[in-house]
């Protein structure tokens, strides 16, 4: 082995109750390099991951650490953490009851006479967050913090405990563009300091932007490895999927056939709504088989919009007509009954009910809109599982398989289906394609087009304004909690959006 590798994997399977996750894959890591691992939902990156830091046992397979002759054959996260390596998840796994350098310094508390040092702890902290340029107080509790700051917090804590292997998985995916270039100024330094960095994202740019090397794994099997100046992002994402890639960047052209009726009631006539706190009073109309995106930076408002809209945020403010009806919205179940649906942006906090299996998460909302003396049989339930499985391409070994075992882009599939089955004539997608696959977020788009297609009205939210750029008819762009534009036919350019998100002036539309 040569002595540039801090660390190598070699011929390591793992499986789970009907499914080999990982078959003979190979993994290097040298010293002072941001490799990117590459796949598919589902090819095996997270259970790569799991193996490395101890938290899966593997069945075969050897992995050595700097050089070391004795290879590791499996250890625990404790013993990982202990050799060095250090990892951030996808989502962000703190403690929100505690506070900000309590959660840096967690397990390891520096301590005096016994006891928790709280003065050198929060020193340590604010040096540490300084360090890093992030503009949090050390005595702030971690639940009062942003998404995008929880996630800087766990990077700290990973980089202050000294480690040899950064694991990132996922860290961009809620940071803002500023947030992401503090992150990739802070991976170059440390890459330059000597340490190895495994970047997982599904931001290609991304990789094209930081990373020196890239692992590619399908289906749980090593695919190769890639200097990433000599891999085309065209072959990239042809690997990953393992078929030629067909160019996605106009799948809406199939659907200009969906032209949404003008002169008919909006199914959703927003008038001066708003939230205190969280989404200023803004005006909207959505007609049905519409798909209308939600843009802007995060914090912009785009969720808060419509969570007023679903009752998740009651609305202190203005009106609502749903399908020209005055209607109150007191909660999502009223939303619900009125044949609305909404997939939240963070599916682990919101979306999925971990320990349930794939089809009680998917038929618990039309249950919950039947009430409870309605109960569905089990035959109901099972055929309506086995057709959004079928229908989704959601791959599960049963429909009675735990959703937790299923790949982040799987879980999300179940979720699209909860809300499918419920018939809504409204949806509101939220982040549906946040960290998943290239191969899946365009199954989510095709399906989006389709369902607006058939009548359906839908609110689209993501962070990547190519992305719905290629799916929406109309753009609202937002900014600092206010609707600030919107944009329809020629004026669907990103060159327009990001003007707009930079300076647009307040739209009374």
């Amino acid at each position: 082995m040569e002595s540039n590798n801090v660390l190598e994997m070699k011929n390591i399977s793992k499986s789970f109750p009907g499914v080999l996750a990982l078959q003979n894959v190979q993994f290097t890591l040298r010293k002072g390099e941001i490799h990117g691992l590459m796949g598919e939902n589902g090819a095996g990156k997270s259970t790569l991951i799991k193996v490395l830091t101890g938290v899966h046992e593997f069945e075969s397979g050897e992995i050595y650490l700097e050089g070391k002759e004795k290879a590791i054959i499996n250890h625990s996260p404790q013993e990982a953490q202990e050799n060095g390596i250090s990892t951030v998840y996808q989502e962000v796994n703190l403690c929100p009851n505690l506070t900000v350098a309590e959660n840096l310094y967690i397990g390891r508390e520096p301590r005096k006479f016994g006891m928790i040092d709280w003065k050198t702890m929060n020193k340590k902290s604010e040096e540490l967050l300084k360090g890093l340029d992030i503009n949090v107080s050390p005595s702030q509790m971690l639940d009062e913090c942003s998404l995008a700051i929880q996630q800087m917090i766990a990077i700290a804590r990973a980089v202050d405990m000294n480690c040899k292997v950064l694991i990132l998985d996922e860290p961009t995916s809620s940071l803002d563009d500023e947030e992401v270039e503090k992150l990739f100024r802070l991976m170059k330094r440390l890459k330059s300091e000597g340490v190895g960095i495994i970047f997982v994202t599904h931001f290609l740019e991304q990789v094209y932007e930081v990373c020196d090397r890239i692992t590619v794994l399908r289906n749980g099997e090593f695919v190769g490895v890639y200097e990433t100046r000599e891999l085309p992002r065209v072959m990239l994402v042809a690997k990953m999927m393992g078929k030629d890639f067909d160019d996605l960047a106009d799948i809406k052209s199939a659907h200009e056939g969906n032209k949404f009726d003008d002169e008919k009631v909006p199914v959703i006539a927003a008038k001066e709504l708003g939230h205190r706190g969280t989404i200023k009073p803004f005006n909207l109309e959505i007609k049905k088989g519409e798909i209308i995106g939600l843009t802007g930076l995060l914090g912009s408002g785009r969720s808060e919009m419509v969570r007023a809209i679903y009752g998740a945020d009651k609305a202190d403010s203005g009106t609502l007509k749903y399908k020209g009806e005055d209607v109150k919205i007191s909660s999502p179940l009223d939303a619900m009954k009125l044949g609305m649906a909404y997939l939240p942006e963070d599916r682990k906090k919101d979306g999925i009910i971990a320990d349930l299996s794939v089809r009680e998460n998917i038929i618990i909302a039309l249950q919950a809109k039947r009430g409870m003396f309605k109960p569905m049989s089990r035959k109901e339930m099972e055929e309506a599982a086995d057709k959004y499985i079928e229908m989704l391409q959601i791959k599960t070994a049963s429909r009675e398989t735990p959703i937790k075992s299923l790949s982040g882009g799987n879980q999300q599939k179940v979720i699209i289906g909860r809300w499918l089955l419920t018939n809504p004539e409204y949806l509101i997608l939220d982040e549906p394609t946040r960290g998943i696959d290239v191969g899946t977020k365009t199954e989510i788009q095709k399906l989006v087009l389709d369902l607006a297609d058939q009548g359906m009205s839908v609110t689209f939210i993501s962070s990547e304004v190519e992305e719905m750029l290629r799916t929406c008819s109309r753009m609202v762009v937002l900014r600092d909690g206010r609707k600030v534009g919107e944009l329809s036919g020629d004026e669907l350019t990103q060159e327009t959006v990001m003007k707009t998100i930079a300076g647009g002036e307040e739209s009374d539309d």
